[in-house]
């Protein structure tokens, strides 16, 4: 009888939601390491209220450096969304000898240091590199330059491209493709009709990866850039030299532009990715 009352009331208690613990845990960890710091970019770039926000990201140079940096993520995004489509159906398609090796040689940037593959084009197409001294004499040297910035944001968002589409390559039913060669369609209209729609949600999310990992390179730029103002500076890079000059206003005002744009990037993405599986 008394272990009945008690059952009972244990049963009548209320209880906390299901998953508090963990949930509380994991928001005491995010908060300031990740939540807090993201806010801090809003909050800094509001305190001069409106007015000062919109009169940052009026100026000459913060639009340009916007501009840029836009410009150069959707060159960069076009072009590995074509080299890295590719590269992806060849490694998946075809065997030959060194195929691992080439595997692990392209996924590379995404471990290499950007300071270092700054270096390396630098070391590359620089005035005193292993092309660069010789191209450099006839007027051709794409350091310093918007060539060099687009070089580099290439090198550093490859693999993103290459990884959203290899998987679904190396999954995709060969039949379907083999079924398209039995009714005479050759191997660009196999691609076309065949594989392409299947590759379209790895292609948008490779595509949108890579433009935002573009949108916020620094490291590689900074080196082959020469960080130019109207010339090769892009929004990161407007963002250190503005810190440098002691102007906090206008950093955190491009700055909060970038983080937004992020957002709504990965936002984007991640409803896709919903929608995807949906289907």
């Amino acid at each position: 009888m008394l272990l009945t009352i008690m059952t009972a009331t244990i049963s009548n208690r209320p209880r906390a939601p299901r998953g508090l613990v963990p949930i509380g845990l994991l928001l005491a960890v995010m908060l300031p390491l990740l939540l807090m710091p993201l806010a801090a970019i809003f909050v800094f770039a509001a305190r001069s209220g409106l007015d000062g926000f919109v009169s940052a990201l009026s100026s000459p140079e913060a639009q340009f450096a916007l501009r840029f940096s836009l410009l150069i993520a959707f060159l960069t995004a076009i072009i590995n969304g074509i080299l890295g489509a590719y590269t992806a159906y060849v490694l998946s398609k075809y065997r030959f000898p060194g195929r691992d090796a080439l595997n692990v040689i392209v996924n590379l940037p995404v471990a290499i240091p950007t300071v270092v593959v700054g270096t390396s084009l630098l070391l590359l197409w620089g005035p005193i590199g292993i092309l660069g001294q010789f191209l450099v004499p006839l007027g051709v040297s794409p350091m310093f330059m918007p060539a060099g910035v687009l070089l580099a944001h290439l090198f550093v968002t490859f693999p993103y491209m290459l990884g959203a589409v290899k998987p679904v390559l190396d999954e995709l039913e060969v039949t379907y493709e083999e079924a398209a060669y039995t009714i005479g369609a050759s191997q660009w209209e196999a691609f076309r009709f065949v594989l392409l729609p299947a590759l379209r949600g790895g292609l948008f999310s490779g595509a949108l990866l890579t433009f935002a990992h573009s949108l916020g390179e620094f490291g590689a730029t900074v080196l082959v850039s020469g960080n130019l103002p109207f010339r090769t500076q892009t929004a990161p890079l407007y963002i250190f030299a503005q810190f440098e000059a002691g102007n906090i206003e206008a950093a955190n005002a491009v700055a909060a532009v970038l983080a937004a744009l992020s957002f709504v990037l990965f936002f984007a993405l991640m409803q896709f990715n919903k929608k995807t599986v949906r289907e």
